[in-house]
């Protein structure tokens, strides 16, 4: 397919052929593919590992030699696991406290190595924009774009006609390319260009000398602030989407502040350059920032301090302080 949204998981397309293997090698086959999947869907580690072992739970009470396309049912099953938790979901976050984000994901976290792939990330800006999403119009986009299904299988898989899933991806498509925040692409072509990193290093500079003619020099027109802290730790509570706001945010001497006691590192998070704030080498914080096309300013700002959702990203010993 062609387009600025492949979210690069081609290699897990459905394959139309049956395999005569026990479950410990279903397992180990797809159990990537099946957290490919579920991470896509639903934005958290956690949820995902969940789906994960829920569904090779139930395959233990499957006749195995039933099933005539393995990977396509792996796939079924932990799609309807993720709309189903994505639809209860969604009822929850109306309680949760201050904004929901993704919960980002480390280069060296603690998963199985083989389970996700540089190649294979979604980056945290696209995972944030496809919250926009319903859950079946999710479904079907990730399916169609990430895992490069034909409508006919993703009609199969989800249950719907090939028409419906037709008309679902297009409108998914509509309402990702709308906008001054759609990301151009999943990922960043070039996780250590080094652009990237000298503008990161720049902004970590303006940021701990509360320099606000150079922390101007950074932003873009239309910045947006994001913070999480489900209810757990204090942080800012609505988005701030004006420019003078943003810049009086990250200048001010009275929020944040906590930041800049912090050991500030350069650390892959979804694939990209991005940073991470630790204390006594545990990370505490990360912010996630996405740059504008030109890639000469910073478009959003996704700063993560629930410790809930930063279970998942943990510093090699090599990154090293960028603190000054």
């Amino acid at each position: 397919m062609n387009g600025g949204y492949v979210l690069s998981g081609k290699e897990y397309g459905i394959e139309q052929e049956s395999v005569d293997v026990s479950l410990e090698e279903l397992y180990q086959k797809y159990r990537k593919y099946s957290f490919a999947i579920a991470y896509r869907m639903l934005g958290t580690v956690t949820d995902a590992e969940d789906v994960v072992q829920d569904c090779f739970v139930e395959l233990e009470h499957k006749p195995l030699n039933d099933i005539q396309n393995p990977k396509a049912y792996v796939a079924k099953m932990t799609m309807n696991r993720c709309l189903n938790l994505l639809n209860s979901a969604r009822k929850q976050r109306e309680t949760y406290v201050g904004q929901w984000l993704p919960e980002p994901l480390g280069e060296s976290a603690d998963l199985p190595a083989d389970w996700l792939e540089r190649k294979d990330m979604i980056s945290y800006a696209f995972l944030v924009l496809l919250e926009q999403l319903k859950p079946i119009e999710r479904a079907v986009f990730v399916l169609r774009e990430a895992f490069q299904y034909d409508y006919k299988d993703i009609a199969e898989l989800l249950g719907k006609s090939e028409s419906n899933c037709r008309q679902l991806f297009s409108r998914s498509r509509r309402i990702l390319s709308s906008g001054e925040s759609a990301p151009e692409a999943p990922i960043s072509p070039n996780i250590n260009n080094s652009s990237r990193v000298k503008l990161l290093e720049r902004f970590t500079t303006a940021f701990l000398a509360y320099d606000v003619t150079a922390m101007l020099e950074l932003l873009a027109e239309q910045p947006v602030f994001v913070s999480d802290g489900g209810g757990n730790v204090h942080t800012v509570m609505r988005p701030m989407v004006v420019r003078k706001g943003v810049l009086a945010l990250l200048t001010s001497r009275r929020v944040l502040t906590v930041l800049r006691e912090r050991d500030v590192v350069h650390t892959v998070i979804n694939g990209e350059v991005q940073l991470a704030f630790l204390k006594d080498g545990e990370v505490r914080e990360t912010l996630c920032l996405r740059l504008a096309p030109n890639g000469e300013h910073i478009q959003n700002f996704y700063l993560m301090v629930n410790p809930d959702k930063l279970r998942h990203i943990h510093i090699r010993t090599e990154e090293v302080s960028v603190k000054e």
